[in-house]
């Protein structure tokens, strides 16, 4: 039977493009060929910011304007908290909440059998399964593998527990099966990621089992060449965890989610940590693994964020070891606490922190990446090359290898280079590539 022609847009994180592998597989063997030509078109939206939700609004309007016969799917976390924004939209037919996203094959089905119904959704408080899931692999040399879903922290600032719901884990037994399908399949990397993975439980054994029990399981159960940890707040950074980092096979990059380096602020927001916490955590992983590559996502202007508090965590930032700060100046979220604080910081003054940031973090990076030039690496030459690179190490350091034959030569497998030089791109704020040298 031939399938329907669809097309899914991907919108905001990590995960989201993890669900859009799940959407792409299920409709290619669930929908089959319908009584119709329309193509399908099926928005996997993002509701981090407002902003994000009138994006993929724009993006519906534009193709129904383009293609009057299109069916438009709106799904993802905006159609669980936006509903109203797509529901009213004449380019949208259809609106399918996070609560009912596993169903979507079989409600274009109905659709198209004659059922009216426009909106589906349900209090996501009350999913308590996780799809299991895919990841498209097709041509990609590494894979995202959502091991957790939802949130149970409500921070101040973000929609995304009313979006994706109460956290929820699968099996490691069913991780551990997938992941060594991924590696059977010939990918050498998995990125365990989800919406907040350290609040990863198995609770279908004795005891639950905790992220550090799973990441311990892959090791020692599957052949997959190297396993990537996405987000990680300071906490969640156990000495356990670092000492299962002394593995090789686990690469050496952590993404932080710090948000501030200001208590204060950091209380305000509802994080579950303080400066102390964030110094100690940052230290801790450059004195256990050396030569680490540490991201970190900082938001600036908070509502409550004085010059002083700001100035603080520019000061702890100055003074902490990391690589590269993901600079976020506060947006506004319908639907969060933070709203409704009293306190504002004027755009123009996010902005300028912003900045400020961003010019410490491409000095650091800059800094960093210049003492890379000797080092010899593992990398993996990526199927299809990424902006100036052919190549990621393991220590998440994009690398450029001048010998084209040899590129063609390795793709999709992991090989030792030296590097001899750092290239900056041009008017990117010093971020750039490694260049190396291969040594077989």
């Amino acid at each position: 039977m031939i399938g329907q022609e669809f097309q899914v847009h991907t919108f905001g994180c990590k995960v989201n493009t993890y669900d859009s592998g799940m959407l792409q597989k299920n409709l290619s063997t669930q929908l089959g060929k319908l009584d119709s030509e329309k193509k399908i078109h099926v928005l996997n939206t993002c509701a981090v910011t407002a902003e994000a939700t009138k994006e993929a609004v724009r993006l519906a309007r534009r193709i129904k304007a383009n293609d009057p016969l299109a069916l438009v799917v709106v799904t993802g976390c905006a159609a669980q908290v936006d509903t109203d924004s797509f529901s009213g939209l004449p380019g949208v037919d259809l609106v399918v909440a996070n609560s009912h996203k596993g169903m979507l094959s079989e409600i274009i089905k109905d659709f198209y059998k004659g059922k009216d119904q426009k909106v589906f959704k349900s209090n996501i408080f009350r999913k308590d399964d996780l799809e299991a899931g895919f990841g498209l692999e097709g041509e990609h040399t590494r894979s995202f593998l959502k091991i957790q879903d939802g949130c149970n922290s409500f921070c101040s600032y973000c929609v995304i527990p009313y979006a994706r719901g109460k956290s929820r884990s699968l099996s490691i037994d069913s991780l551990v099966k997938r992941v060594q399908e991924i590696s059977d399949s010939g990918i050498k990397e998995v990125v365990l990621t989800g919406i907040h993975i350290a609040d990863y439980q198995d609770e279908t054994r004795k005891e639950n089992n905790v992220l550090e029990d799973l990441v311990e399981n892959v090791l020692k159960r599957t052949q997959i060449a190297r396993i990537r940890l996405s987000s990680l707040e300071p906490k969640e950074v156990s000495s356990r965890l670092l000492e299962i980092y002394q593995d090789e096979r686990i690469c050496k990059h952590f993404h932080m989610s710090i948000q501030s380096a200001n208590t204060k602020v950091l209380t305000d927001m509802k994080r579950r940590y303080n400066q102390q916490d964030v110094i100690e955590s940052l230290n801790q992983i450059q004195s256990r693994l050396g030569n680490v590559f540490i991201g970190m996502d900082v938001i600036v202007g908070f509502p409550t964020e004085s010059e002083s508090d700001f100035e603080d965590t520019y000061k702890v930032l100055c003074e902490t070891p990391w690589t590269r700060i993901h600079v976020f100046p506060y947006s506004e979220r319908p639907g969060t606490k933070a709203t409704s604080l009293i306190e504002t910081v004027p755009w123009e003054e996010r902005k300028k922190r912003a900045q400020l940031l961003r010019q410490l973090s491409s000095t650091r990076f800059q800094t960093v990446a210049l003492q890379q030039i000797g080092l010899h690496k593992k990398v993996l030459i990526l199927n299809k090359d990424s902006k100036n690179s052919q190549g990621l190490s393991s220590d998440f350091w994009p690398v450029e290898i001048s010998d084209k034959e040899y590129v063609e030569n390795n793709r999709g497998k992991e090989v030792i280079v030296k590097v001899d030089k750092f290239k900056p791109y041009e008017n990117l704020n010093n971020e750039g590539v490694l260049h190396a040298v291969q040594l077989s």
